[in-house]
């Protein structure tokens, strides 16, 4: 069994959370083939409870507090320095220096580095071969939050877009492999940076099938007099934010007009200030953090993914549509993942048009709620299994 370096941004355990379910998947699959060393930060203090469950996948680990306020700060360096802001924010001696003397003493031959800031660890003189999983072109990201932001904001976000352009241009050049979430997301950056395309794939995410089933039955958390519409995220990422914002404001108004009993469920961890504000509002309800999000999803009428930002898969789409649930959602929404006119799943780009497609499903008592075209279409495009497989065989 060959040795193998794993380099992460955030703890890839409990997979909660779009980013987690993807690098704990390829962590559980490597781990049947290679002996993991990993490397990661954590962000949030809930996640030390689990740093027992993560190891047992690996020979050897090295985890680090990240306190988001204090690297935020730190990232001011970038300005000064002439690098992305992105960079400084992760950079760590400690990492640095565990990265340079477990590959010195296990003569590891092979990386994988799960988002490009963590490329910055790996030095030409270590030698490498790499594969790096981008996930997202977190470049574009952040040039869409700066045409929705005012200066100065508009000004940090556009600088750290094209800085990380030209940090991503250059892990990319020394990459094996160049992976992305979508066949999508990696058509956009081949177009960015047409010279390295042959280099550049993908991977999608997956679903655990068995655990987003529409085959248990959970006890509601919903009244029995409502029409439910639920949105999961996690509540303190600036998408969702946005998502589910837009909603309240220029969606929700013209449906409860027309279905006053209606009911929209934001359903996520670590609301923001401005997110439980919109709890406040008629019909509208902020969960927070819930122990299992999937009786809120077995239990809606309508799953809502109103997202104007986005990059990659959406999981809380896939998620949905495995448990049979039908999707009304923005174009971005359902970037990457290739649904047709045979799945359930309803395409809206203006409030409007949101607004009507719902109003429409709850006015129809001839609609089933449940979709098994949905639940076949994840079968058969995002098992995990197919998913980590491409990805072993891109390291080997």
């Amino acid at each position: 069994m060959e040795d193998l370096l794993f380099l992460v941004h955030r703890i890839p355990y409990p997979p909660n959370k779009g980013d987690k379910i993807r690098s704990f998947h390829f962590l559980q699959a490597l781990a049947k083939h290679y002996r993991i060393y990993l490397a990661a930060f954590v962000d949030d203090d809930e996640d030390w409870q689990y740093v027992n469950e993560l190891k047992r996948f690996c020979k050897d680990s090295l985890l680090l507090e990240l306190k988001p306020l204090q690297a935020k700060i730190l990232s001011i360096e970038g300005l000064f320095t002439g690098e992305a802001l992105s960079l400084p924010y992760y950079k760590s001696k400690q990492l640095q220096s565990w990265v340079d003397s477990t590959l010195e003493q296990q003569k590891i031959q092979k990386v994988l580095i799960f988002s490009s800031v963590m490329a910055q660890f790996i030095k030409p003189e270590h030698n490498l071969e790499i594969v790096a999983d981008f996930v997202d072109v977190d470049s574009d990201k952040w040039a869409q939050y700066a045409q929705k932001k005012t200066w100065p904001a508009s000004w940090i976000y556009q600088r750290e877009a094209k800085k990380l352009l030209k940090f991503e241009t250059e892990v990319a050049k020394v990459a094996k492999a160049t992976l992305f979430v979508s066949e999508s997301e990696a058509n956009l950056f081949r177009n960015l940076v047409p010279n390295l395309s042959s280099k550049i794939t993908f991977v999608n995410n997956g679903v655990d099938l068995d655990y987003f089933t529409p085959e248990v039955e959970y006890v509601s958390p919903y009244s029995d007099d409502e029409f439910v519409i639920t949105f999961t995220g996690a509540m303190d990422y600036w998408a969702n934010c946005d998502a589910v914002i837009w909603f309240v404001n220029e969606v929700f108004p013209k449906i409860l007009q027309a279905k006053p009993l209606s009911r929209f469920y934001i359903v996520g961890s670590k609301p923001s200030k401005t997110v439980q504000a919109l709890g406040e509002k008629k019909a509208v309800v902020v969960t927070g953090r819930v122990e299992d999000i999937r009786p809120y999803i077995a239990h809606a009428d309508l799953v809502v993914a109103p997202l104007r930002i986005a990059r990659g898969i959406q999981n809380k789409v896939l998620e949905a549509m495995a448990m049979e649930k039908r999707i009304i959602a923005t174009p971005d929404a359902i970037e990457g993942i290739p649904v047709s006119d045979q799945e359930d799943v309803v395409i809206a780009a203006n409030s409007n048009k949101f607004a009507e497609n719902v109003i429409a499903f709850l006015s129809d008592s001839n609609t089933p709620q449940e979709s098994t075209a949905n639940r076949v279409f994840i079968e058969n495009k995002f098992a995990w299994q197919a998913c980590t497989d491409k990805l072993i065989a891109l390291i080997d």
